[in-house]
């Protein structure tokens, strides 16, 4: 089966870069100058040329391969899936049991618990900030009445 999942993978990447490759080949139907200026429009519907040419008929073959491939992918994604019961990116993770806390034998519990008791903050009276000055030492700081 995963050879088969495979062998779809590469049929659908190569019909995608035919598509592309054909897409940017083809010559667009209104990419004369004359069309710039509204001649184009009395073509009839598939223009001149008649309904379709060989590589508009190729890109044709390219997407419905390509659209195929996309669903035999699904399915077979679907049914891969199907045998996983319990599907889910994360049912295959292993979650690592925590470490127990040294020097301690108790059981950690779910809840954080609260740190001990901060320390005082004892700050050199030399460290604190500077009181502001008063006003009457600042510059200007005097308005004469």
């Amino acid at each position: 089966m995963n050879t088969l999942f495979n062998l779809v993978i590469v049929v659908q990447v190569l019909s995608a870069l035919a598509i592309i490759g054909l897409v940017l080949l083809q010559h667009g139907k209104g990419a004369d100058m004359g069309a710039a200026f509204g001649s184009g429009a009395s073509g009839s519907l598939f223009g001149a040329t008649g309904s379709s040419n060989f590589m508009s008929k190729s890109t044709a073959v390219a997407a419905a391969i390509f659209f195929s491939a996309t669903l035999g992918l699904s399915t077979m994604a679907t049914q891969r899936g199907a045998a996983n019961t319990g599907g889910g990116v994360m049912q295959n993770v292993n979650t690592p049991a925590p470490a127990p806390v040294k020097g301690s034998a108790a059981i950690p519990s779910a809840a954080p618990q609260a740190p001990a008791e901060a320390p005082a903050a004892s700050v050199p009276a030399a460290a604190a900030p500077a009181a502001a000055a008063p006003a009457s030492s600042a510059p200007g700081a005097q308005i004469p009445k």
